[in-house]
């Protein structure tokens, strides 16, 4: 009798766990990207202009100190809402969900079900960086967790839309088609080369408390790491590339010309450029009005959202660096499959 009182005391622990990281989850996406998004996507629908400037914008300062810290007042002004939420629900992954119970969710889905779990969230690359750690600190393995890293930016669903609004429709196909070949090719291969092993069917025992004074604790703990140690390594690192980025790409009017070259600093330094949610669409746009081939465009609409260097540098120890090589060069593939795909289908109608 004490036995199974203990077992039915344990069993609503967790399903109570759960059931607060849901709502919790669910009220930080409301907030943070739900909302906005439904009243951008109404915006645009009734023919409004994008709001926001390009990072390529002419009036951007020369790198230095002053372009490190006015991008970061900008680009923190943009993203602060849904680094907020993302901290809280990294921290209530911690604190709430039994131990191993995301792996064995998402281990019957693979990294499907980690791109699935990424549409909802719709996080930017960095700010999905705090969630995967959290992932990764419950157990989730390498496959899921770098398709929900990759499958929030990539293939947001919002961001589908905005794209449907503001371009013809190759736009939006080619993001779709290239996201889903890095997010499930991508994490495919890492979790091959991860080499984990499957998740036994005994599971753990629960490793938060059972008592909400317990659950809280570890919350606050959570949070605290989060804000005193991930957060000021972030804004250190957008700092960096704020203040580096006319070096990291060089994308002016007069490469607009040179294809070729525009094309190898779109595919390989595209990647390290930290940018918002949707910040790519004010890119493309500025550098489309440049007179850029679709085959630039079609590699940045992929290489900017994917990831960052402050995103890989975040996660490289929880994925471990190998993980993240594969990443970054998964990322330039799918980049150059993205702007051939465009170029191809920019036969079908005018871009």
């Amino acid at each position: 009798m004490v036995r199974q009182t203990a077992t039915t005391v344990h069993s609503r622990s967790r399903l109570l766990g759960i059931a607060v990281f849901a709502v919790l989850s669910v009220l930080a996406l409301l907030v943070a990207k739900w909302w906005p998004y439904a009243g951008k996507t109404v915006s645009l629908a009734d023919g409004g202009t994008w709001q926001g400037g390009s990072l390529l914008d002419t009036s951007t300062p020369e790198p230095g100190l002053a372009a490190g810290w006015e991008f970061l007042l900008s680009y923190g002004e943009a993203v602060w809402l849904a680094l907020v939420a993302a901290v809280l629900i990294g921290a209530a992954i911690e604190a709430l969900l039994p131990r191993d119970w995301l792996a064995r969710s998402l281990g019957r889905w693979g990294p499907i079900g980690g791109g699935l779990l990424a549409l909802p969230s719709m996080m930017c690359t960095c700010c999905a960086a705090p969630i995967v750690k959290s992932m990764r600190r419950g157990g989730a393995r390498t496959g899921p967790a770098v398709a929900y890293w990759l499958g929030n930016p990539v293939l947001n669903p919002a961001v589908l839309v905005f794209l449907l609004l503001m371009f013809p429709w190759q736009w939006a196909a080619t993001r779709l088609v290239a996201g889903l070949a890095l997010v499930l090719g991508v994490s495919a291969l890492a979790a091959r080369f991860a080499r984990e092993q499957a998740v036994s069917g005994v599971p753990r025992p629960m490793p938060v408390p059972a008592d909400l004074t317990g659950s809280a604790r570890r919350f606050a703990l959570a949070l605290a790491r989060f804000a005193l140690l991930l957060v000021p390594a972030y804004a250190l690192l957008v700092f960096a590339v704020g203040a580096l980025r006319g070096w990291l790409l060089p994308l002016g009017p007069e490469l607009a010309g040179a294809s070729a070259v525009a094309a190898v600093v779109a595919a390989v330094l595209g990647l390290l450029v930290v940018i918002p949610t949707a910040g790519e669409i004010p890119v493309v746009l500025a550098l489309a009005a440049a007179g850029f081939s679709p085959f630039v465009l079609g590699i940045l609409l992929i290489t900017l959202p994917a990831v960052s260097l402050p995103s890989m540098l975040l996660l490289a120890r929880t994925l471990t660096w190998r993980t993240t090589a594969i990443v970054a060069a998964g990322v330039t593939a799918a980049g150059v499959l993205a702007g051939a795909l465009l170029t191809g289908l920019s036969a079908t109608g005018a871009l």
